[in-house]
């Protein structure tokens, strides 16, 4: 089943508050025209969880500069200045987590696990009000997983089926995101027909994939 939607449509689909995962490393990866959309169409209060909010205007960024973000999960805001200000001014939430153990959060809400024990943290503030467990005579802390109402994910290509194929760093963070949310929507940078990407070149199989955003020519 063909899974091409319009961009507006599948964006329109997102409500005011949503939590949304967002792909990406520092902006490789990210779904930009999806995060185009939702600032064009002006849809707040979200929580966003990422790795990063990338750099004013670009990627999430753009999304921070929109004032659309009540709250950020990420495992750090050190490349966007805005970021920085808008949590100072206590206008926005931010919660950082180890990237590790962000990673891992995720793919347990992705792999129905009731969590992750990482000893990253441990004695630190990172630590602070979570429940650990001795293994061994080693402490761990016990991370409970992530999940979202939406992932946005981009990928390198597309079938029109809705299987994913990603390049490089864009590895880090879509194929997990793309399991641990409850809608999947995805971008590519080109839809080829089904049976051009072989196997073993899928990230991410069509059958978690919900919509899959068509290409449509650009004005100006």
């Amino acid at each position: 089943m063909c899974k091409l939607t319009r961009l507006a449509e599948a964006i329109a689909g997102i409500p005011i508050g949503a939590t949304l995962m967002i792909g990406g490393f520092m902006g490789v990866g990210t779904p930009e025209r999806m995060i185009d959309e939702i600032v064009r169409q002006g849809t707040g209060e979200l929580i966003v969880i990422a790795n990063d909010t990338a750099r004013p205007g670009v990627g999430i960024g753009k999304l921070i500069d929109a004032r659309l973000v009540k709250r950020v999960v990420a495992s750090h805001i050190g490349t966007n200045a805005e970021t920085q200000r808008q949590m100072i001014a206590g206008d926005i939430e931010v919660e950082l987590i180890p990237q590790g153990t962000l990673a891992e959060r995720i793919r347990s809400g992705g792999h129905g696990l009731g969590g992750v024990l990482t000893a990253t943290g441990v004695g630190t503030v990172a630590a602070a009000g979570k429940p650990t467990l001795e293994i061994d005579g080693r402490i761990f802390l016990v991370e409970r997983p992530l999940r979202a109402d939406f992932a946005l994910v981009a990928a390198r290509q597309a079938d029109h089926l809705g299987n994913l194929g990603y390049a490089l760093t864009a590895r880090n963070f879509n194929p997990l995101m793309a399991m641990a949310a409850d809608r999947v929507l995805a971008e590519a940078r080109s839809i080829v027909p089904t049976g051009v990407l072989p196997p073993d070149a899928v990230g991410t199989p069509c059958v978690v994939v919900d919509m899959l955003i068509a290409v449509e020519a650009r004005r100006g």
